[in-house]
This record gives structure tokens, C-alpha cells and sequence, in this order.
């Protein structure tokens, strides 16, 4: 899950913005868990669609 669609319970803003101190720690400990953290659903997907024509593209090589 992406950081910037989360809502602070502290102080109902959104986490990525870091207006209070637990946004921003949870925002740091979002961004130091998973380098993927900060890229959002559609690049994710624009990634994996790249995989998986370079694997079709290898499987086709080897054949």
C-alpha cells in the first residue's frame, strides 16, 4: 500500500504531507520498510506489464 493515500489518526490529514510527528514517522518507517512504498499502482502495473513482455520475449528466443 502507498503512504499517500493514508489519513493520520492524529491529526486527519494525509500521512504523506507530515503535518504532525506520527505522520511523519509513519511516513519514514513506510518509506525505509519497502522500497516500493512510494510508487504508485499505476506504475506498479507499468512495471509488471514490462516483465511480463520480457519474459514472453525470452520464452519466444528460446524456442
Amino acid at each position: 500500500m502507498t503512504y499517500d493515500r493514508l489519513v493520520c489518526a492524529n491529526c486527519a490529514a494525509p500521512v504523506s504531507e507530515g503535518r504532525c510527528p506520527v505522520c511523519r514517522a509513519n511516513r519514514e518507517r513506510l518509506q525505509q520498510g519497502n522500497f516500493l512504498a512510494g510508487l504508485n499502482p499505476t506504475t506498479l502495473i507499468a512495471l509488471l506489464a514490462v516483465l511480463v513482455a520480457a519474459v514472453a520475449l525470452l520464452a519466444h528466443q528460446t524456442v
